[in-house]
């Protein structure tokens, strides 16, 4: 049987398991990670305080099998606003992972960050991230030509924004 979904905020001794997202193949061609992310680039990552920054992970028991990024503008004329990235390892793709931290962020931005916007962009080719935006909300405000060089290749993406009903 399959333990239940949570989520959690990430601490400095999680450098590992979400290193271990982003080595995986899907989930870093969905993201704009390189190839072999090291141990310390995300030692590094969740070491530093940013009050701006909210990681989320979610762990199925244990383990940690996906990981949000929720990052509020600093700018003070758009402190309104937050930006996501998320990360799902390959092996729990497709199994509510991306919904459990899609919700527990728009949670978060909602009903304690005071933010309206939420913004991000997805390949254009991904479907199944387009399908879960659009079901929290998320419309499509515009395709980047090229956006992004992945596997040999330019890929286009989109941004999508939610707006705060």
């Amino acid at each position: 049987m399959t333990p239940p979904i949570t989520v959690r905020r990430a601490e400095p001794e999680d450098f590992a398991a979400v290193q271990a997202i982003y080595v995986a193949p899907r989930a870093q061609a969905g993201t704009l990670q390189l190839p072999f992310p090291s141990l310390d680039l995300w030692r590094q990552r969740l070491q530093v305080a940013n009050p701006n920054a909210h990681v989320l992970l979610a762990c199925a028991g244990d383990e940690v099998v996906g990981q949000l990024g929720l990052y509020v503008s600093a700018n003070p004329r758009r402190r309104h606003v937050g930006d996501l990235g998320i990360g799902v390892r390959d092996d729990w793709q497709g199994r509510g992972v991306g919904t459990a931290l899609l919700a527990a962020a728009i949670d978060l931005a909602d009903r304690w960050l005071q933010l309206s916007r939420l913004e991000l962009q997805v390949y254009a080719d991904n479907v199944a991230g387009i399908a879960l935006y659009a079901r929290h909300g998320f419309v499509e405000e515009g395709r980047h030509r090229d956006f992004a060089f992945r596997d040999g290749a330019f890929v286009d993406a989109l941004s999508m924004a939610r707006l705060r009903p």
